[in-house]
């Protein structure tokens, strides 16, 4: 499980989840305070996490560029949007996410929500609201985002910063925003789609994660949404294109285009499909989640040996991040 807490007072509800052991949280909203004090929140949290739950957490944030910056202030880099980013080329932009990366590290960030390998089909942005229409892609061909993406993963996670290579296996063809619409579909990607070349040099450049989307492609699997598709999860991303990393939902918390399932459905479905890492920006949701593995587990040992699984998975980031006393 990874649960939002407020960035400006990333304490004040941690109690909630400790008392369930959760152990990843994710930094939501936006902060200008600089990285000092959020070094300091962030030591403090971890402090009282190694013993609720005998390991550090995992921390992560939404820090692409533009307007999807979670922090910013004195010590952050003020980051450009992915697609003036891009200008610069993979050499020049290898070098520059290294600096801020390190800005990231140096804060206590060990997860970062990026970066964005989506392609938005030129011509297309501003009717793709999820991506295109905030300049969040790399571009519109794969060959000159793949690279891209791959040298931004590479500095990341040589500065020591996990990185989460999102929206498997796209959003940049979708006519509305997950995180507010239900009926999100992707109607043309295929196993073969070359937009899928960015996630398979993200994987191959060393992503710790890959973060799954919440939209439909019914080519791929016709009857389910992605984070719930065996075929999209397990069979794609894992067996198809050898990731061995975390695999981590997008918002299964207050996202309206998983709405028609409980929270508790949402949380189980997503592990049988083959994620990992359950992410749910509504603390409220980190009990019932919680109570709805360990129930599915304690009755199926077919899930309980897939949530042995994606808990090894998380735990093996961790041990890599320096996360784990043991």
């Amino acid at each position: 499980m990874m649960v939002g807490l407020e960035v400006s007072d990333p304490l004040g509800r941690y109690d909630e989840l400790a008392a369930v052991r959760i152990g990843n949280v994710f930094l939501a909203g936006r902060s200008g305070a600089g990285v000092a004090a959020i070094q300091a929140a962030i030591r403090q949290l971890q402090t009282t996490a190694i013993g609720a739950t005998g390991s550090y957490l995992h921390v992560a944030v939404d820090q692409e560029g533009g307007n999807v910056q979670t922090l910013r202030g004195p010590g952050f880099t003020d980051l450009p949007t992915a697609l003036e980013q891009a200008a610069s080329g993979p050499d020049a932009l290898r070098a520059q996410t290294s600096g801020w990366a390190s800005e990231l590290v140096t804060a206590g960030i060990t997860l970062d929500l990026a970066p964005v390998g989506d392609v938005v089909p030129e011509g297309t942005a501003l009717s793709n609201p999820p991506i295109g229409a905030s300049s969040r892609q790399y571009g519109s061909d794969p060959a000159v985002v793949a690279p891209l993406v791959a040298s931004v993963v590479e500095a990341m996670e040589e500065a020591g910063l996990a990185a989460t290579i999102k929206h498997f296996p796209g959003l940049g063809r979708v006519g509305l925003n997950t995180d507010t619409s239900t009926g999100a579909v992707d109607a043309q990607t295929t196993a073969e789609d070359p937009a899928l070349r960015p996630f398979a040099a993200g994987i191959d450049a060393g992503a710790t994660a890959v973060m799954v989307s919440s939209a439909s492609y019914p080519q791929l699997d016709p009857e389910n949404l992605a984070p719930f598709s065996a075929a999209i999860v397990r069979g794609l991303l894992k067996e198809r294109l050898g990731f061995t990393g975390v695999v981590v939902s997008d918002d299964l918390g207050r996202a309206v285009a998983v709405s028609g399932r409980t929270p508790e459905q949402r949380a189980v479905d997503f592990v049988a499909a083959g994620g990992d890492l359950v992410l749910t920006v509504d603390v409220d949701d980190a009990e019932p989640m919680t109570a709805a593995l360990i129930a599915r587990s304690q009755t199926d040992p077919s899930f309980a040996s897939r949530l042995d699984d994606a808990a090894l998975r998380v735990l093996i980031s961790k041990q890599d991040a320096g996360l784990l006393i043991c």
